[in-house]
């Protein structure tokens, strides 16, 4: 620890469990830090002795640089030590951190969250270029964490509802949302511009998205909007990516516990008061962070919000989504808290997969749902074809994605893509299918037999399949000309294309 940031510190020592009846540990955090933070160290360091946060912390960035120099992700030992003096200051500052599965050195795929309110600067602004650092941070070291090779990350953010708070905007307004929708386009195009500067030393892997929605013209948070056009901006400049997708909100864990967010991804508010006990053991209600940053309106300002609210905000944030948000609760607000029942499960969006061979070229196609079985974003796999072929398919499911998240029918995608030329012929693995002129034909008549019930969509006659020696050389366009009508947001500048 000598000579980091670890040695001006400042520790306290306190006694605690990870829940208020497990066996207490002795745990050594910040002074600074509420005992919220000594329960979540306490899950999160594995075993059941003592916890000193500076060493735990330490173990996870040392296991990340580390992996970085041996990968070859990090060029010198002062690039690997900048990158560990980084991750250490956003952490002790509780901006951001990666998931338990990290702390605890599980096997699980990583996520990096960062928490919101943290961005909050002295004047009673949002740092958004601290937090699209920080962004591009996360990145880096799920990247690494990933070996160089994942081709998705999940870098997510917390405590929305915190942030709205402290400029006193109701869960349920328009002003919230365009906050929660800027919130997300920074998050996306920081994340974004991060991959392209990672292409740019280790090879693209993927192209830069051809669509994208608008992001607000303005928002009640100064400069908010500005930031997010400019990292979007910033996106569109890469020549590719190193990763497919890279920003993704997850259930909570203790990490957002120990970075003092009371709830998870744009979740509502907990409430204005929380549950605690004195020294006595005597119940007390305490004013939640989110009522403290709302001073004489949290009363009102904190009320539960409808479910129609709800799924408005969910509404402005998927379209900068790389997943669809999991429909979590809110987290509680403090270790202190009385143990209630546990809530319900959520059900997790569901996905099909389908994995078929056109004249002996596997093809997978995925389609993850939402919770009440409706399409809502499909994902080819083609490992077989060329970078180029990969490529235009993974643009049209973005597009289509895309659509399907602003209120496009599934038919208008059926109607144009069902029977697209392309190279066709014999289908394996779909007994519905025998035959088909292409990927996308085969795919969107699969899709409208499963989602839309349709059966008036036979397979082509055999004369209007040609042989993939004659479908390659006459080089027919991939897309067809009839696009559906409603016409997908524009990205503001000119589509880019992937070197």
């Amino acid at each position: 620890m000598i000579g980091t940031l670890w040695d001006g510190v400042a520790l306290r020592r306190e006694r605690c469990g990870a829940e208020p009846d497990a066996p207490p540990r002795p745990i050594a955090l910040p002074a600074s830090w509420d005992d919220g933070g000594a329960e979540a160290l306490a899950a999160l360091a594995p075993g059941s002795g003592p916890v000193v946060f500076p060493t735990l912390a330490e173990g996870w960035i040392r296991r990340v640089t580390m992996r970085g120099r041996r990968l070859g992700l990090l060029d010198s030992p002062e690039e690997a030590d900048d990158l560990a003096a980084a991750l250490r200051a956003l952490l002790l500052a509780r901006r951001g951190a990666p998931g338990i599965e990290v702390w605890r050195e599980r096997k699980d795929e990583a996520r990096f969250v960062l928490n919101l309110p943290a961005f909050l600067d002295a004047a009673g602004g949002f740092d958004a270029d601290a937090y699209a650092a920080a962004v591009a941070l996360g990145v880096r070291v799920l990247d690494i964490l990933g070996q160089g090779r994942a081709p998705r990350l999940r870098v997510g953010f917390a405590d929305l509802a915190g942030l709205l708070a402290a400029f006193r905007l109701p869960y349920d307004s328009a002003e919230a949302r365009a906050v929660a929708a800027a919130i997300a386009a920074l998050t996306r195009g920081a994340a974004e511009a991060q991959s392209g500067r990672l292409a740019e030393r280790h090879g693209a892997l993927h192209p830069v998205a051809l669509i994208w929605p608008e992001p607000p013209a303005e928002t009640a948070i100064p400069g908010l909007a500005a930031a997010a056009r400019a990292a979007l901006d910033a996106a569109a400049a890469s020549p590719g990516l190193r990763h497919h997708g890279c920003v993704a909100l997850a259930p909570a864990d203790a990490v957002e516990a120990l970075l003092g967010a009371e709830t998870a991804g744009f979740a509502p508010a907990y409430g204005a008061v929380r549950p605690s006990r004195d020294g006595e053991g005597r119940m007390l209600l305490l004013p939640t962070r989110a009522a403290l940053r709302a001073g004489d309106v949290a009363a009102g300002l904190l009320a539960p919000p409808t479910p129609e609210s709800r799924a408005a905000m969910e509404a402005a944030v998927l379209p900068f989504l790389d997943a669809a948000p999991p429909a979590a609760p809110a987290m509680p607000a403090t270790p202190q808290a009385p143990r209630r029942s546990a809530p319900r499960p959520v059900s997790a969006p569901a996905a099909r997969t389908w994995r078929i061979t056109i004249e002996g070229a596997r093809i997978a196609l995925r389609a993850a749902e939402d919770d009440q079985g409706r399409l809502r974003e499909i994902a080819f796999s083609l490992p077989r074809e060329s970078i180029a072929s990969r490529a235009l398919h993974e643009a049209v499911a973005q597009a289509v994605s895309l659509g399907l998240g602003h209120g496009v029918p599934l038919d208008a995608f059926v109607d144009a893509y069902a029977y697209a030329p392309g190279t066709g012929g014999m289908v394996e693995g779909d007994p519905a299918i025998r035959r088909a002129t292409s990927v996308l034909d085969w795919a969107f008549r699969r899709l409208a037999l499963d989602y839309l019930g349709r059966a008036d969509l036979p397979d082509p006659a055999a004369e209007e399949v040609p042989p993939p020696a004659q479908a390659q050389a006459s080089q027919p366009p991939l897309l067809p000309l009839d696009l559906p009508a409603q016409h997908a947001p524009r990205r503001g500048r000119a589509l880019r294309h992937a070197a």
